[in-house]
């Protein structure tokens, strides 16, 4: 490679003698920047959906291509964040992509010291019947003067801060019709 082509590809040369002269555009370019394309204009379709870190409700853009996300950004159309993430909203990518993310179902026994796999039907049969010893085991028909309760104080709910509207109605009456009175959401703490 001779001078003149070593220095007509150095980007400092390219940004003092063309027509870039802050290097913001073709001067910082290289032939593999060039070659590059964002991970959003290749993807196979984009969804809408919220962030799920805090009660505020910014919107994402969710970028999905070959069944998987590539791309997690902020929503410009929506009315909330106008397609602003923080820092959280913005690597959010990583709750559906890392590999540390747990796939599977982990259990430790009462007093022990390993985890061990579960698979799901196993596991939500072990959390229905907690909930329906806890329920039986606190179940409270009536007060000491006979007024009914129809109530249990060994189950209660916390919601999450980001959970909607109709979210936060299913759960309500979810836990009511177990006949829990300790229903609370995140968002108002």
């Amino acid at each position: 490679m001779g001078v003149r082509t070593w220095l007509d590809h150095w980007p400092v040369y390219r940004q003092l003698t063309g027509t870039d002269p802050l290097g913001r555009g073709e001067a910082a370019k290289s032939e593999r920047s060039r070659s590059l394309t964002a991970r959003t204009e290749t993807a196979d379709s984009m969804a809408r959906s919220v962030c799920p870190y805090c009660a505020v409700g910014c919107g994402q853009r969710i970028f999905v291509k070959d069944g998987k996300v590539v791309q997690i950004e902020g929503d410009p159309d929506s009315p909330i964040s106008k397609g602003r993430l923080c820092p959280k909203g913005s690597a959010s990518k990583s709750l559906v992509t890392s590999d540390r993310r747990q796939q599977k179902v982990l259990y430790r026994r009462p007093y022990g010291t390993r985890w061990e796999e579960l698979d799901l039907d196993t596991a939500m049969s072990m959390i229905a019947d907690r909930v329906l010893a806890a329920r039986d085991e606190t179940w409270e028909d009536a007060d000491e003067d006979g007024r009914p309760l129809n109530r249990t104080l060994g189950i209660s709910s916390l919601g999450g801060a980001t959970l909607d509207n109709e979210e936060n109605y299913l759960i309500k009456k979810l836990f009511t019709a177990v006949g829990a009175i300790q229903i609370e959401n995140q968002a108002r703490i």
